[in-house]
């Protein structure tokens, strides 16, 4: 999953940023509504984290001009006033939901999941291929039986391929899914983090290169028939 948090508090964005990292979510972040909108024109984001009170361009503004644009991103609106009337008037502009401030991190952290999921195709909180078998909700990997010990790079890797369902994902989705902006498209965090994956998930091997492609994890023979009926 890939966020954006657009606020103008940099300690409060700051620390959004780093909790939302630590659960092992790709997040940029914006100061302002128009290097927000700017990020979200140029990204692919699941979630926008975004005060309503911004400045440069308000955060309305920035809500109004996803829903023109037809953006998947989903809206999850932050403002420091709790009126019922500013809430409706929140989602009346497209917001998905909203959240006042003060909050707790772990309320935010579960609106953001709730309103990834349905920025894509639902799948189940529990994915399972070629043994193993991820728990996203709980964030717990497990192969065979026995625990992985991931780090939240390596959950959202495998995650990510996992919920391609056998597709490939090139390098650079990978880069665009999992970490920050600022890591350009140099994939050699890519290719770092799948040998470390590749060694804690053991053998037999289940994570495929393509060359020239990308990396996959193919379904087993098993797998392919039950989706085959």
């Amino acid at each position: 999953m890939r966020v954006l948090v657009v606020e103008d508090e940099a300690f409060l964005a700051t620390m959004i940023a780093e909790g939302l990292r630590r659960d092992a979510i790709a997040v940029d972040v914006a100061l302002d509504g128009l290097s927000g909108l700017r990020k979200l024109q140029l990204g692919d984001y699941d979630v926008l984290v975004l005060d309503r009170d911004l400045p440069g361009l308000h955060g309305d503004e920035v809500c109004r001009k996803v829903v023109a644009d037809g953006l998947l991103t989903r809206v999850l609106m932050l403002t420091a006033s709790g009126a019922v009337r500013d809430r409706v008037e929140g989602l009346g502009l497209g917001a998905d939901d909203y959240l006042t401030k003060p909050f707790a991190y772990d309320e935010l952290l579960a609106r953001v999941l709730a309103l990834g999921r349905r920025a894509r195709p639902a799948l189940p909180p529990v994915i399972e291929r070629a043994g193993i078998v991820l728990d996203t909700a709980r964030r717990q990997a497990r192969r065979h039986g026995g625990q992985l010990a991931l780090t939240r790079k390596e959950f959202a890797v495998l995650e990510t391929l996992m919920r391609a369902d056998g597709g490939v994902v090139s390098g650079e989705d990978l880069i665009e899914q999992v970490w920050e902006e600022h890591a350009g498209y140099d994939t050699n965090p890519v290719r770092v983090a799948l040998s470390r994956l590749r060694a804690k998930l053991g053998d037999p091997p289940v994570i495929e290169t393509v060359p020239g492609a990308g990396y996959r994890i193919a379904r087993t023979p098993d797998e392919a028939r039950r989706a085959e009926r």
